[in-house]
């Protein structure tokens, strides 16, 4: 039974999801609103959303709903804001040849790792551009069901191959400043919306490769140039001070092999606006041994902590793709350990928003992108509910409705 509801919903929402060429007013009916992280609640909310936008937004009862509306009834149920995963990946054999392969394929996949989860923006950390711009070019044509897609391309240290990728991946590695800045160029010529560099390769039982600020220094530049942001991947200390050095705009991770961020770091972090996506739940994955896990998490959890308290933004990512960890719940919960309920909601919402200068979205306003998410229950009163989704929506149209 499953399986067949499975289809006919894959078949429903391509099928509405392939008229986005013509003119749609969808509207959510009777939920209870958060129009913002700050927001009060408003119940009975009505939501119309016209050709990708929100064209308005309040009260059961003053709100004019046109006649022509796919009415969806959300009585019992929250609405926020569309989420962000700001570090994901499109490398497993499921994107593979993104450009021919099956649509409903390749949207089932995309329902079981992104947008049943409410992600509605993604950023793609790094992956075989081939086949994820062909995948955003698909996702924007309406053949397949999917969320805004930004990529990153990589750059990785000389040598810096780390041991978890396939010995047979061919990475960018640049040894020189000049190399770095040309792999930027060419990332960014080929349609890449951003750089990610490797300022810290894990290399097992062999010492980190880091990178050298210069060279670091130089791919930023070329990024910053064209207004484009920078994520970096650290692995120890020095590969902290290398994002640091060279003005890197994003940590896509936390570090687990420190205890905590420095006075130091933390004031340069502040000085020069950089956010953090902590990736707690990765953590909990890439060990056996149940007491060297408490160790890394209780590490990252406090260095959360401490960026927060420090005023930086945190930026909602959970590293899928690279793992198989689809449900959030588990990174919303650690993620708690520290931050109330509306700064994990800021994550996932409004801070990304405002970092990337996404003007549009982050706010269910009139005017806004109708990016939505519609829950099972409330996420202020119980923050494993931002897990709970019972339907998504980009630019206007359903991408993933449950069952």
């Amino acid at each position: 039974m499953t399986g067949t509801w499975l289809r006919v919903a894959l078949f429903l929402i391509g099928s509405a999801f392939a008229s986005a060429a013509h003119a749609e007013t969808v509207v959510l009916r009777g939920g209870t609103l958060y129009a913002s992280v700050d927001a009060a609640a408003l119940p009975d909310a009505v939501i119309v959303m016209t050709d990708g936008v929100i064209s308005a937004v309040g009260k059961s009862g003053d709100v004019t709903v046109p006649s022509d509306a796919r009415t969806i009834d959300c009585s019992g149920k929250t609405i926020v804001a569309g989420f962000w995963n700001s570090h994901v990946h499109f490398t497993q054999k499921s994107w593979q040849n993104a450009g021919a392969a099956p649509a409903e394929a390749l949207t089932q996949h995309m329902q079981e790792m992104l947008t049943s989860w409410g992600f509605t923006t993604v950023w793609d950390l790094g992956s075989d551009p081939n086949n994820t711009l062909a995948l955003r070019k698909r996702i924007a044509a309406g053949e397949v069901a999917g969320p805004n897609i930004l990529l990153a391309g990589n750059v990785f240290p000389k040598g810096g191959h780390p041991v978890y990728l396939p010995p047979e991946i061919q990475l960018p590695e640049a040894a020189t400043p000049e190399e770095a800045a040309k792999w930027a160029r060419d990332w960014l010529a080929m349609g890449e919306d951003g750089i990610k560099l490797f300022t810290g390769a894990f290399m097992g039982d062999k010492p980190v490769v880091n990178m050298d600020p210069a060279i670091a220094k130089a791919a930023v530049d070329v990024a910053h140039a064209q207004g484009r942001p920078v994520f970096a991947h650290p692995q120890n200390k020095v590969g902290v001070e290398t994002v640091i050095a060279s003005d890197v705009d994003v940590l896509a991770h936390t570090t687990p092999s420190e205890r905590a961020y420095t006075e130091d770091q933390l004031a340069r972090f502040k000085a020069q606006n950089t956010a953090l996506i902590p990736t707690l739940a990765l953590f909990t994955t890439v060990v056996l041994d149940p007491n060297v896990t408490n160790r890394l998490v209780a590490a990252t959890v406090n260095q959360l902590k401490q960026f927060s308290d420090n005023g930086g933004t945190v930026l909602f990512g959970t590293d899928v793709g690279f793992t198989k960890q689809y449900d959030t719940t588990q990174e919303l919960q650690l993620m708690h350990r520290v931050l109330s309920e509306r700064q994990v909601l800021a994550a996932l919402t409004t801070n990304p928003a405002r970092f990337f200068k996404a003007a549009k979205k982050g706010r269910v306003e009139q005017g806004f992108d109708a990016d939505l998410v519609v829950l099972d229950g409330d996420p202020l009163s119980d923050v494993a509910n931002l897990a709970k989704v019972s339907t998504t929506i980009r630019a206007g149209h359903v991408i993933y409705q449950k069952p």
